[in-house]
């Protein structure tokens, strides 16, 4: 899986990965995985073998063994810049932020880049201790410079409200060009006036965002708790109404509406260090949505340290941790996710994902029943179900609990639901409901190369509609003519058709772009026994059996091997359509 690469300090780091969950003893730190050999070539004492031993750790993505090995090198050395920066860039990364700030490098020699992230992780961890003014100062000082000014930016004014700064704080921020801090920037003039008793101007910022289509979903529960909290429950009903029209289910938005219609007690206005917690959240999805996992995450960990109970920013870490290959750290992360939040069943079906790709089926589907007992009317939990029920081949289990979400949104299907259980119905034998599934789906999406290659594939395996089904493949792959798997699909219906050398040419061209698909070389090697090329199709079998093919492709494979396909009749084919 694809490490976290992070670009803190340029060259001289290298590949920091995401947190790990346990600290070696100081000075002991314990031997473990891929830096075993580096510790045992230096004594695990020199310098230099710590310092290996913790490059290798963030290698494995495991943040916290690698502050551990980088604070005993650094102890040892006699030159410590180097080390000192991995130290702190290796703490931030673990959620060590008020021992990052400590001990933030700030030497002359000391990269440019960690520096500035140095002066932005001070800055937080100042006001995460109530410390206004010392923030403050930093904030609009020159030490935080690209690419961290816009969210010092954002954070100077709540600075400037824990120092007591009131005219400083309500100064709508402003950084040419950058939409982010636009945006953002608002929504905290917005708040700030509403915490100065300036309503009328609150409500003009909060209604900027919210008549903004760009931003409008970005807000909306913003300007709704205003609106509860002014005592303006209808306004905030219909508010929330309009929102759940766009994304019918989301469970924020459910939750608030109940609240609004029930005349609960509104949210409260959020506490400087709660709101510039959002603002650090926000620069931090967006460093995501460029790819920046690095900056995402150090940014995340800043966020918590405002507000350790920020749930969407315990989702986005676990995300971010699972993608970079630390189940044990994204698994942590999601369950600081408490019941009570909206975000609760969203982490418990994450959570569950980490335990299906562990190989830990039941363990999967206990945290997605769970997830749906939390929330048994959100669609999302019930989506996921589905989903682990199909993973773990409990077929007919998957295409019922499809049957409910399914059956609410009648008026307006979902093609991607009719889709899965399609899939569902198929692989539970019930190939009639599953066609019509899939048809239905089609027309909602008929250039859907997915959808075309799944029903297309469908058909030609079981010799039906061939003509019709060569055209929906052959429009799947002009989509996407690197689809190893839909450049099999066209070969297999050319086969279907009797133009075995066509057939031969496609295959082999699909072997090309997935050679360790057991079903694309199955179905090469019966194109090569068409042709009369016999050794070939018997090589293509063998690797098969080399692939770690299921039951039906092994069982497929040995009886091709030993009788191959005879002279007269259809090769031997898959009597499953794939997924």
């Amino acid at each position: 899986m694809m490490r976290l690469k992070v670009l803190f300090a340029a060259a001289s780091l290298s590949a920091l990965a995401a947190c790990a969950t346990t600290t070696p003893p100081p000075g002991q730190p314990a031997l473990r995985g891929g830096y075993d050999l580096a510790a045992a070539i230096t004594g695990g004492r020199s310098a230099y073998g710590q310092f290996l031993a913790g490059q290798a750790a963030l290698q494995d993505g495991r943040s916290r063994d690698a502050a551990g090995y980088f604070s005993v090198a650094e102890e040892l050395d006699e030159d410590p810049g180097v080390i000192a920066e991995r130290t702190f860039t290796s703490a931030l990364l673990a959620g060590e932020v008020r021992r990052a700030a400590a001990i933030a490098p700030q030497a002359e020699t000391t990269a440019e880049a960690v520096k500035r992230l140095g002066a932005l992780t001070r800055a937080v961890d100042l006001m995460s201790a109530g410390k206004g003014r010392e923030a403050q100062a930093i904030l609009r000082g020159p030490e935080i410079g690209f690419p961290h000014r816009s969210v010092a930016v954002l954070l100077a004014p709540w600075a400037a409200a824990q120092a007591g700064d009131a005219e400083g704080a309500i100064v709508r921020p402003e950084l040419q060009g950058d939409r982010l801090v636009q945006f953002f920037g608002q929504l905290g003039q917005a708040r700030l006036y509403e915490r100065a008793k300036r309503y009328d101007e609150a409500e003009t910022d909060y209604k900027a965002l919210i008549g903004n289509q760009a931003t409008a979903d970005l807000f909306v529960l913003d300007y709704g708790a205003y609106l509860e909290r002014r005592k303006r429950g209808p306004e905030a009903v219909a508010l929330y109404d309009v929102a759940l029209t766009r994304h019918p289910g989301g469970p924020a938005l459910v939750e608030a509406r109940a609240r609004a219609a029930k005349r609960g007690a509104p949210p409260p206005m959020p506490t400087a260090r709660q709101a510039a917690s959002q603002a650090v959240v926000a620069c931090a999805a967006a460093f995501v949505s460029e790819r920046q996992a690095q900056f995402g995450l150090a940014y995340l960990r800043l966020a918590l340290a405002l507000d350790p109970q920020r749930a969407d920013a315990w989702l986005l870490v676990g995300d971010l941790l699972g993608a970079g290959g630390d189940v044990d750290g994204a698994r942590e992360a999601l369950n600081r996710i408490p019941a009570s939040a909206p975000e609760y069943s969203t982490a418990q079906a994450k959570l569950a994902w980490t335990y299906q790709a562990a190989g830990d089926g039941p363990g999967a589907l206990k945290l997605a029943e769970q997830a749906v007992k939390a929330a048994p009317n959100e669609r999302e939990a019930q989506i996921v179900l589905a989903d682990i029920l199909r993973a773990n081949d409990r077929f007919a289990e998957s295409a019922k609990v499809l049957d409910g979400v399914i059956g609410a949104e009648a008026a307006k299907p979902d093609w991607r639901l009719l889709y899965m259980r399609g899939i569902a119905l198929d692989r539970a034998g019930r190939w009639d409901d599953a066609q019509t599934d899939l048809q239905a789906a089609l027309k909602l999406n008929p250039d859907e190369p997915e959808l075309l290659n799944f029903l297309g594939y469908s058909w030609i395996d079981r010799g039906e509609r061939l003509d019709e089904a060569m055209a929906m493949v052959q429009k799947a792959v002009d989509a996407r003519p690197q689809s190893g798997a839909m450049t099999d699909s066209l070969g297999w219906a050319q086969y279907r058709r009797g133009d075995y050398k066509a057939a031969v040419a496609t295959l082999e061209r699909a072997v090309e772009l997935e050679p360790g698909d057991p079903d694309i070389n199955g179905h090469l090697g019966d194109a090569y026994w068409r042709m009369g090329r016999r050794t070939e199709a018997q090589f293509q079998w063998r690797r098969v059996l080399s692939l770690e093919p299921d039951a039906r492709q092994k069982a497929e494979a040995e009886a091709k091997l030993k009788d191959g396909l005879g002279q007269l009749g259809p090769a031997m084919a898959p009597s499953i359509a794939r997924n």
